[in-house]
Formats: C-alpha cells, structure tokens, sequence
C-alpha cells in the first residue's frame, strides 16, 4: 500500500488544505471531545473520494463507504453554531454557512466539509473501515482537523503513522443519536476557544 509521510490535501468544499494535526495539538477539555479522542486508531485522511481510490491505501468499496457516511455525518453532526461569526471565530473566515433542522426552531452555522477520515477498527480481529468527515479549525482555535464528534486527526511525523480517537470517528450509539446542540459564543469561550495556545503542524 502506497504512504506519505505528511497528507497535504485539497480541501474538499472549502478551497483550503488538509495538513493533519500533530500529536501535541491542543487538548480537549469537553468531556464528550475528551472521549473521543481515547484509544487511537489508525487512520488515512483525504480530501476527496477519487483521492482516496488513487491512494491505494483501502479499497475502493472502503472509500466509497466511508465518504457516504461522511456526507451523512455532515448532515447529522456537523458542528453547529448559533451565529456565523461565532462559527467563523472557530473555523475561519467564509467557512461556515447556514443550516436547518428538523425539529430545530429556526437555523443555525456549520463549518464546510473539508474532507473525510477513515479509521481502522478492529472486532474480534478482523479490520473493519469507518469514515466520518473532518472540519479545519482556525489557528485562532489551535488548528487542526476534527471530525464533528470531537476527534482530533493527528499525524506523528517520527513514524508517520496517522490516528484518531475511536469514538471521534465511531462514537456509540448514544452519542450519534443524541440531538446536536447548537453553540453559543460563551460556550466556545468556556471550552478555551477565541486565543487559545494549543498547537498543531501542518504537512
């Protein structure tokens, strides 16, 4: 299977690059992030579905798989906000846009797709595929690629090897079905969003 060391790619709605974090990006302080960045799996991250077929690195049914429910996800889970400039604080300048729900009153922001992650899973010895799609937040918010359940992707350039929480990309049933809440600027604030030191590395 071809690899790279460092995975520079083509954002996928948002225009920008996808350079995955490095391990010591900033840390989680929400209990349900804190979660999902335990217990590390491997993980390939892409921009694009034909960039993950090229990539040779899961099967073509595997790509197609993960980038369905990366779009699913997006819909579902993607980070939501109640003004665009909050979500902009977060993830950048013309990166979000507005949404709606069923069963929300009125709408809300989300951060563009910017491309997709697989992770490796494991159940009962036989590896398994699973995708989630992954947002880039804004140096102002420590940088870095997260998937809308909290999962940090990290990439450690020592042994090249790319990972991201279990939960971050597969979170149990009660995490997925829970309804998505819609944050506040003090919320971000509490969470040490707006300056926040964490840092992370592109590729």
């Amino acid at each position: 299977m071809k690899r790279s060391k460092s995975l520079t790619l083509t954002g996928l709605m948002a225009g920008a690059s996808l350079s995955v974090a490095a391990c010591d990006s900033s840390p989680q302080v929400d209990p349900q992030a804190a979660a999902a960045n335990k217990d590390p799996v491997e993980a390939y991250a892409y921009a694009t579905l034909e960039q993950c077929k090229a990539a040779d690195q899961v099967s073509d049914e595997a790509c197609e798989a993960s980038y369905q429910t990366a779009l699913k996800d997006d819909e579902a889970r993607a980070p939501r906000y109640e003004t665009q400039a909050t979500c902009e604080d977060v993830y950048g300048a013309g990166q979000c846009v507005p949404r709606s729900s069923v069963g929300h009153q009125g709408s809300f922001f989300t951060p563009l797709l910017a491309g997709f992650v697989i992770g490796r899973m494991m159940d009962g010895g036989s590896p398994y595929y699973r995708g989630t799609g992954v947002y880039r937040r804004s140096d102002r918010y420590g940088g870095g690629y997260y998937t809308g359940f909290g999962g940090a992707v990290r990439h450690d350039y020592a042994s090249g090897r790319t990972t991201v929480g279990r939960q971050g990309v597969d979170p149990p049933p009660a995490v997925r079905q829970a309804p998505a809440r819609v944050q506040t600027r003090s919320a971000v604030v509490s969470r040490g969003g707006f300056g926040g030191r964490g840092r992370s590395y592109g590729g």
